[in-house]
């Protein structure tokens, strides 16, 4: 499974005289057209920029290739070139529906990226053959491939607790409910990082490229019953509009999800809400959470708690804030989610 995550890895060079020229790739028959195509998308984050040059790892989506990338942007001093520095990019190609195993993967593909990009500098300064470079790819790679195994093991080994049991040790005839939530917001509020903070499900979620889904489960227990929650976490790009339908379907309850620094995000909630609304005809309340993400993001907030809850209470939902990024509030948001589904079982 690890080997067919790595799409490809490419090395391009911004060159004074030959351009954006991709030096080195793995796998060898890596196609010429999407080599070029990142040389492009890599150059065109730099310009304009000057000579401001990216420190961290940077995201970027292939939709024409099903694929997204992980570029990470090296500079140093050179005198023999124009302005006196260097630059190239390293890009990590994989296909989107990944996009959640790289995300948690990400701190340490960092740290990797960085051990190797000295090494790869040293090589440009002596102006050696294509060969040592060839090497440094070939080490990121592997390197790449073991943290991705390592990630996966982890994960596979389950610590379960009394509240949050292993759905490995539990037989479907002793799960006495199964809940499904749809979790909806626009694009990069967080709805994915939510849920993987919450699971810690990257590499055993099931995706369904025809809607659009990641669904991801895990078990809480609740008076004594074995509930298994199963996530529907749909992507928020309009081209998916026309599937969500199926995706609702069959939902018992919802979480509308926001970006705390992006108004716009929030202005979206009401539409969110009554397309849910429109397709889930004939249930009389939709259960569920108006989730605030981000609220680590103090500094940069754009919407006030009074705000959020005033939206919250005229769709008669609760309203919580939370942060995937350091946890605060979210196991407490799935589990009182759970818990209002379960008290209204008998209705349905």
């Amino acid at each position: 499974m690890i080997e067919g995550l790595i799409k490809g890895l490419i090395y391009i060079e911004f060159h004074d005289i030959k351009g954006t020229n991709p030096v080195v790739w793995t796998p060898s028959d890596l196609d010429e057209q999407l080599r070029i195509l990142c040389g492009i998308k890599a150059v065109s984050l730099l310009t304009g920029e000057e000579s401001y040059i990216p420190k961290e790892l940077i995201t970027l989506p292939f939709p024409s290739r099903n694929l997204k990338g992980m570029i990470k942007f090296l500079k140093w001093t050179d005198k023999s070139r124009r302005g006196n520095f260097g630059r190239s990019a390293l890009i990590l190609l994989f296909h989107e529906a990944d996009d959640l195993i790289f995300y948690k993967a990400r701190q340490y593909l960092e740290s990797i990226f960085n051990d190797i990009i000295s090494n790869i500098i040293n090589i440009e300064l002596i102006k050696t053959d294509q060969n040592k470079l060839k090497e440094q790819i070939n080490i990121l790679s592997e390197k790449i491939k073991f943290t991705l195994q390592d990630l996966r093991d982890k994960e596979l080994i389950r610590d379960p607790s009394e509240e949050f049991p292993s759905l490995d040790d539990l037989r479907d005839d002793v799960i006495d409910y199964k809940f499904k939530i749809v979790v909806c917001g626009d694009p990069r509020v967080g709805k994915t990082s939510t849920i993987l903070r919450f699971t810690n499900n990257a590499f055993t979620r099931t995706y369904i490229p025809t809607l659009g889904v990641n669904v991801t489960q895990k078990a809480l227990k609740i008076d004594g019953k074995i509930i298994k929650l199963v996530l529907w976490d749909i992507a928020g790009q309009s081209k998916f509009s026309k599937m969500r339908i199926h995706f609702y379907q069959g939902a018992e309850g919802v979480l509308l999800v926001f970006d705390l620094s992006n108004k716009k995000s929030f202005e979206s909630i009401r539409r969110w809400y009554k397309d849910i609304e429109n397709n889930l005809k004939g249930r009389f309340k939709i259960i569920g959470f108006l989730l605030g993400n981000k609220n680590d993001l103090d500094d940069k907030r754009e919407i006030d708690k009074e705000a959020a809850t005033e939206l919250a209470n005229d769709l008669n939902l609760k309203y919580v804030e939370t942060s995937a990024l350091t946890g605060n509030n979210v196991k407490k948001m799935f589990t009182a989610i759970a818990k209002e589904i379960y008290k209204t079982i008998d209705l349905y």
